[in-house]
Formats: structure tokens, C-alpha cells, sequence
């Protein structure tokens, strides 16, 4: 039998093919299953720490310093070391891309605001604090580059995560209050700060390239040259960038596909950008940084690109990550026993952790921010993520540090995560302690005693409304009120630019002519009305301002009617009449203003809806000038509004009219059955509404100074034809805001609600589609939560 060797030999090839072929799919078969069991470890172990509020990053750091020193996972780790590192240097250079999109390198050129104050203390006090302490620990055996080293170590010991810092404040839903808007902002500025530090050394030391050799001379030519390349990349990426994504959001708006050829060429600029410096040797990490912080943050491309990345890093790229993670740091040759490792980690943290409390403290006391707020600021910029745990595995690899080193590093951003739910826990403590505990209501108040009021105005348009409001809410002869009025000044650059300290840093003058006309015109009218023979002895009237910007002008006036001991804050609506009845489009921020001082007042709050009672002319003392309503429905908010209403009856120029809005009985058994369920939180409050109507009934209705009227409605249908007749009635109505929320006789008007901050009956009668010659007073009782479990997202306490 004749052998055809050939044959025979692409036999034994093909074999040979197909034995590896078979090898190389089991082996990536086993790849895939310990991805598979990492990502299940992880979300398994994420789930148990869930009570503990501990952040994703926590039980990614454990899983992976435990299967990656299982045995089998080691072993096969080292057969693919160079994909896991290829795999690894990618996804770091898409999380630094995105973390440089959402970064805003404008703020370097701005005026430092609170945010930024607080970041660059931080900053500087750690940073130097490192550079000091960190050489006497050796943390670098060799002598040379032991001065670029320390400076990199104390770069990143300064640095936030900002991505894994903004995360956790929203799980714990802080994000909302004043505190986590700052601590966010300032970990995105801190990150922002270290990574260009990171970035411009890198030019000047690229400390990778003299790993395993650190007596290797730098090449200053080269040094140069990288720099020059890298400046050419940020000015182009600057230049160009906003011109083709712009171009290419306009030619893909929102709502439709996005065309593929316009994708395809911005991912294809961003990664040539990328890519255009790592030729001469500068860091692909860091070169990805610089061009995502010089593209355009807004826009469809860099919504998507954030989007999608994101998305990949989590699902994929983070499981690989931390496998990655524990595979190089072994910690069977971790030096546990020795005193040393420990005394290194501590350093590390106690350095890390005085220096960002020291900086956020010295901000805090210039900022004015109470001590423990700051403190608490400092323990969560503290917090370290991905990067660090990255270079500190690169610091191994590079033979700079070693093994105990590396994992002491890993172990310090591991230990800087744990305490972050406790400090804010001890926030929302203190948040609680400061709360508003006190009952400030109208209901409580002896109707004797003097009330306090805080009267809020834009300009000279409000103060005819207002100054009726004062004096129908005098009422009767022997009572006395004491009105504060404030004038709410939005705080611009223009006028930022004219204020003069007085006296120190608690007062300031302002110079700014347009603000000073303004407040001598308020000053001058009330003045007017003060002077007037029948209104001197009855009213104490005394002038504020509330200088603020639009976000903090809520926390200003809820803590300057706090200090006053204010029982009623009445808010000018933030829309006003125009000369043909309707009402023009207002100012936001000002509807901003009102919505927050609704949460967070320590009082009761009314906003008033001027629609023709600012041109009554002059209320008198001796007919009726006035006739005024008052709706009640039921519920906390109308029982204050009847409580308002009591005073403004006894005042001799207005005539009152009480209607109550009744459920009727008969409608409600014939065709309601089985859908209107009354729980026993709306019972209590029903017999409430019953007491305290009965006691308003005795003491003003059976007298006759007031008129009384029932409506026995049956559906939000009817309530809302009963208010339209109440077209050309009455000058002025009073509602509570949440009057009826659970009424059946307001269920339903939520659907179509302008200004929900008015309440269902409020947005009706201010609407559109409403009189333009009746005026709306909308009153709540202050909301007490001090007294619930939690807090408000948006709470402020500093």
C-alpha cells in the first residue's frame, strides 16, 4: 500500500488546526464563565451590602480581591495577560474620555465660586500635607525619581472620584439638598484639578517610561516635542470639535435616528484625537482625558457617546476590571505580618483624610459653613475609585512600589469609600435637629396676641396688593400686626460688583442705582400708607432685603422668618397682570423661589395672586369696600385658611362669605359605591375639618358678621363649574393649597394643573380661564419635617 506523504501531512495539520482551534474556544469558553461568575459574585455581594447603603465600588473591590486569588482564575489570568491588559488600558482610557466630557474646563478662566473655594483648599492642603509625610514612610525603594513619585502619590492622595462620589449621593439621596449640590460640584472640580496635574507631569516626567529602569536620563528634546504635540491636540480638538458636533446635532435633532455616517465620523474624529499623541509616547489614559474636556459637553453626539460608554464600563468593562485587580495583587505574598505595611496604610489615610478636612474646614469658616458640615464635606471628597486603583496596579507592574505597597494603596481606596453612608447619615441627623420643630400656624396662635408677617415683594408692581392685603389682615381696631417687608433682589454680577462691606463680612451696602430706585419707591408708598391718620397706631411696618441668587433665596427667607419668629410669609405670584386682564409669562426663577420656601418654611405661607385687588384704591374703615370668599373643602391647609380668614372678618370694610364644599350624599351612595374608600388617616382628618368648622361657625357665622354658604357637589366636574361662578362676585378668594387633595371633589384637576404650587382650587381660579378681576390668596400650613422619618431630597442645612 502506497503512503501519499502530502496527504498525510495536511492531515496532521488540520488536526493539529483544529486540536488548538478546540483549545483556544475552551479556553475562552473558561474566560467567559469566570466573567460570568464575577459579574454574579458582584451584584450577589452588592445586594447583601444593600442595607448598609455601601456603594457598588465596595463589593466590586472585595469579590475581586478574592477570586482573583482563587488558584484556577490566577492561572488562567497569567495564560491572558497581555489581552487583560490590553482590555484593561482600553476601558480606562473610555472612563477617563467620558469623566474629561463631563468635566467644564471654563471654571480655571471663572471667578471661584463656593464649589470651587471648597475643592482647591482640599487640594492644597492634602497635596502638601503628602509631600511632606509621605517620603519619611519610603513608600518608593529607590532613590531615584523618588521626588516625581511622591508628587504623583500625593496628586492622587489630593483627587476625588468624582464619577463613584456622585453616584453614591444620589443612591442616598442627597443630591437634591444644598450639601450634596456642593459636595458633587466640588469631587467633579477636585477630579478635574488632579487629572490635569496628572496630565501636564506626564510631559514633564512620563514616569512609565523609565519603569524597571529609574536611573534611565530624560530625554528633555523629546520631553518637548511631546509637549508640543499634546498643546497642538487640545488647541485643534478646542477649535474644531464644536464645529463638527455641532453640525452634526443640528443634522440629527432629537426625536429621530441618528444617521450613520454622521455617527461614524464623530467617533472616528474622537478617537484620531485620541490617538494623536500616543505617537510620541504620551499616555493613551490621559490623552483620552485632555480631548474629552476640550468636546462639547451639550449635544445629541455627547449625550450618546456618554450613554453608551457608560453603559459598557458597567456591564462589561468594571467585572474584568476588578478580576484584573485581584490578580495583580496577590495577596499570598502580602507582607500582613509586618508592622510596617499597616503603619503605611495608616499614613495614608490619616494624610489623606486631615487634608481634605483641613482644606473644606478653612474653606467652610470663610464660606461661612458650619464646622461639622465641613468636616462631613471632607470625609466625602475623600473618597478615591477606578483611577486610583488603577495606577496603584500599575505602580506594581512598573517596579516602582512593591507588592504590599500596591495593595496597601488598593486597600486605602477601599477603606476611603466604607465610612461615605455614615457621614451622611450624620448629615441628615443634624438636617432633622435643624428642621423646623415649632408650630408657627395661624390655627395655634392667640388671637390676641401680635402677628408677625413677612411680606414679600419684586418691586413696586406688588406693594398696592400688598398693602391692601395689610390692612384687610389687621382687622378688627384693637388688634396689631407687625409686617416686615422684604424686598427680594436677585443677586447679579452687576450689582455683585457695586456691594461695599460694612462694618465686616455680615452686612454690605448696596450701590447699584436700579436696586436703590426700586426699594426707595417701596419704601416711599408704604410709607404713604403708614402715614395715613388711621393706620399708625395698628400696624408696625420695618424694611428688610433679601439679596440672594435665585438658589439660595429660598434658605435666606425661610431663615430670616425663623429669626423673626414670622407666623405668615406672604410671596407675590411669580406672574403678573397685564393691561388687558391676563397674566404674562412671569419670572421662573421667582416661581423657583416660591415652590422651595413652600417646603421649607418654618411657618405658614400664603402666595398671592394679584388680579385686580392692588386697585382698590382705599379700604375703608366705615363701608365695605371689599368682598372676599373663603373656600373650604377640608384638610390641614383649609383649616389655616379659615384661621386667616377670622381676621380679615373683623375688619369693618370687608364683607366675608364662607362656602363650604360638601360631598353629596346621594350621589355619592348611588354611584360611587365601592370606589370611594376612606382610610382612617382621612377620617382623622375629616373630624378635624367638623371641629374646627364648628368652632369658626360659633364664634362668626351665628353672629351674622359673616355669611355662610353651603355647595353639596358630587364630582371635580361640578367644583370646577361651582368656581366659575363665582365670576364678578368676590375681589378677593382664600384657599388652601391642598384643600380637598383627597376629595373626590378635587380629584382629577391634578391632571391639568399650570402652577401645581397654587393647589388644585388655586390653579383654577388663577388660570386663564378664569375672571381676570378676582385675586387669589392660596395659604399652607407649614410642613413639619422635623417630625417625619426622612427629609426632603432638596433640605438645605448649610
Amino acid at each position: 500500500m502506497k503512503l501519499d506523504l502530502p496527504t498525510a501531512m495536511e492531515g496532521m495539520e488540520a488536526s493539529i488546526c483544529g486540536d488548538k482551534l478546540g483549545s483556544l474556544i475552551f479556553e475562552v469558553a473558561k474566560n467567559f464563565f469566570a466573567f460570568l461568575g464575577m459579574v454574579i459574585a458582584c451584584n450577589g455581594l452588592h445586594f447583601i451590602l444593600k442595607p448598609f447603603a455601601q456603594p457598588r465600588i465596595t463589593s466590586d473591590i472585595i469579590v475581586g480581591l478574592i477570586v482573583g486569588n482563587i488558584g484556577i482564575i490566577r492561572r488562567l489570568f497569567e495564560k491572558f495577560n497581555n489581552t487583560f491588559g490590553f482590555i484593561i488600558d482600553f476601558g480606562m482610557m473610555c472612563y477617563m474620555f467620558t469623566l474629561g466630557i463631563e468635566m467644564n474646563p471654563q471654571v480655571i478662566f471663572e471667578r471661584p465660586n463656593r464649589h470651587t473655594k471648597v475643592a482647591i483648599a482640599g487640594v492644597i492642603c492634602t497635596f502638601l500635607l503628602a509631600g511632606i509625610v509621605c517620603p519619611i514612610l519610603q513608600y518608593f525603594p529607590s532613590e531615584h525619581r523618588l521626588i516625581d513619585f511622591t508628587i504623583s502619590l500625593s496628586t492622587m492622595l489630593a483627587s476625588t472620584d468624582s464619577p463613584v462620589l456622585t453616584r453614591l449621593i444620589t443612591q442616598l439621596k442627597i443630591g437634591k439638598s444644598d450639601i450634596g449640590k456642593l459636595v458633587i460640584a466640588s469631587g467633579m472640580h477636585s477630579d478635574f484639578l488632579c487629572c490635569l496635574i496628572l496630565s501636564i507631569g506626564y510631559i514633564v516626567t512620563p514616569l512609565p517610561l523609565f519603569c524597571h529602569n529609574l536611573d534611565r536620563n530624560m530625554d528633555f528634546k523629546k520631553n518637548i516635542k511631546m509637549g508640543c504635540v499634546v498643546l497642538a491636540q487640545v488647541v485643534f480638538t478646542r477649535l474644531v470639535s464644536p464645529v463638527l458636533l455641532n453640525w452634526v446635532n443640528n443634522e440629527n435633532p432629537d426625536g429621530r435616528p441618528m444617521k450613520g455616517p454622521h455617527l461614524v465620523l464623530s467617533i472616528a474624529f474622537m478617537v484620531l484625537m485620541c490617538a494623536s499623541s500616543t505617537l510620541y509616547d504620551y499616555s493613551p489614559i490621559l490623552s483620552a482625558f485632555l480631548v474629552g474636556i476640550c468636546l462639547p459637553r451639550e449635544g445629541r453626539v455627547s449625550r450618546w457617546v456618554i450613554t453608551r460608554i457608560n453603559y459598557m464600563l458597567t456591564t462589561i468593562f468594571f467585572p474584568i476590571f476588578f478580576l484584573w485587580m485581584g490578580c495583580e495583587a496577590n495577596l499570598w505574598h502580602f507582607e500582613a505580618s509586618h508592622f510596617v505595611t499597616w503603619v503605611r496604610l495608616s499614613i495614608l489615610l490619616v494624610v489623606a483624610t486631615a487634608g481634605k478636612v483641613a482644606g473644606t474646614v478653612v474653606a467652610g469658616a470663610m464660606l461661612g459653613i458650619h464646622w461639622p458640615e465641613s468636616v462631613a464635606i471632607g470625609m466625602l471628597l475623600l473618597i478615591k475609585g477606578h483611577l486610583h486603583i488603577y495606577l496603584a496596579i500599575k505602580v506594581i507592574g512598573c517596579g516602582a512600589a512593591t507588592l504590599s505597597t500596591g495593595i496597601v494603596m488598593v486597600i486605602a481606596t477601599f477603606v476611603t469609600v466604607m465610612p461615605a453612608p455614615n457621614v451622611v447619615a450624620h448629615i441628615i441627623r443634624r438636617a432633622k435637629k435643624r428642621a423646623p420643630t415649632h408650630r408657627l400656624a395661624l390655627q395655634l396662635l392667640d388671637p390676641t396676641s401680635e402677628l408677625r408677617i413677612l411680606l414679600c415683594v419684586h418691586g413696586p408692581q406688588n406693594v398696592p396688593a400688598s398693602i391692601n392685603l395689610v390692612e384687610i389682615t389687621k382687622g378688627a381696631t384693637d388688634s396689631s400686626i407687625l409686617v416686615y417687608v422684604t424686598d427680594m433682589i436677585e443677586l447679579t454680577d452687576d450689582i455683585s460688583a457695586t456691594l461695599e462691606k460694612d462694618e465686616g463680612v455680615h452686612s454690605a451696602i448696596v450701590k447699584n442705582k436700579e436696586v436703590m430706585d426700586i426699594r426707595d419707591q417701596v419704601t416711599s408708598t408704604f410709607q404713604a400708607y403708614m402715614e395715613e391718620e388711621e393706620n399708625g397706631d395698628d400696624i408696625t411696618l420695618k424694611r428688610t432685603m433679601t439679596l440672594s441668587t435665585i438658589n439660595n433665596m429660598p434658605q435666606d427667607l425661610c431663615v430670616l422668618a425663623e429669626d423673626l419668629m414670622i407666623a405668615l410669609i406672604i410671596l407675590p405670584f411669580h406672574r403678573s397682570q397685564r393691561k388687558d386682564g391676563t397674566l404674562d409669562d412671569g419670572n421662573p426663577g421667582f416661581r423657583y423661589v416660591n415652590r422651595k420656601v413652600l417646603r421649607s418654611a418654618p411657618c405658614s405661607v400664603g402666595i398671592l395672586v394679584d388680579r385686580g385687588i392692588g386697585s382698590v384704591e382705599k379700604i375703608s374703615r366705615c363701608q365695605v369696600a371689599v368682598e372676599v370668599a373663603v373656600i373650604f373643602i377640608g384638610g390641614k391647609d383649609d383649616r389655616e385658611a379659615l384661621a386667616y380668614a377670622s381676621r380679615v372678618a373683623q375688619h369693618p370694610g370687608v364683607k366675608l362669605t364662607v362656602i363650604r364644599f360638601l360631598v353629596d350624599s346621594s350621589v355619592e351612595s348611588s354611584k360611587l359605591v365601592g370606589y370611594h374608600v376612606i382610610l382612617p388617616e382621612q377620617e382623622n382628618e375629616m373630624r378635624l375639618d367638623d371641629e374646627c368648622f364648628a368652632q369658626f361657625y360659633e364664634r362668626n357665622v351665628i353672629g351674622g358678621r359673616i355669611s355662610y354658604q353651603e355647595k353639596h357637589l358630587a364630582d371635580a366636574a361640578e367644583t370646577f363649574s361651582t368656581l366659575r361662578s363665582f365670576e364678578g362676585q368676590y375681589s378677593l378668594v382664600i384657599v388652601g393649597r391642598e384643600g380637598g387633595v383627597n376629595s373626590i371633589l378635587t380629584r382629577g384637576m391634578n391632571d391639568w394643573q399650570q402652577c401645581p404650587e397654587l393647589g388644585p382650587i388655586g390653579d383654577v381660579l388663577s388660570g386663564p380661564d378664569f375672571s381676570i378681576s378676582v385675586s387669589v390668596l392660596i395659604i399652607q400650613q407649614p410642613r413639619l419635617k422635623g417630625e417625619i422619618d426622612g427629609l426632603d431630597e432638596d433640605f438645605s442645612i448649610i
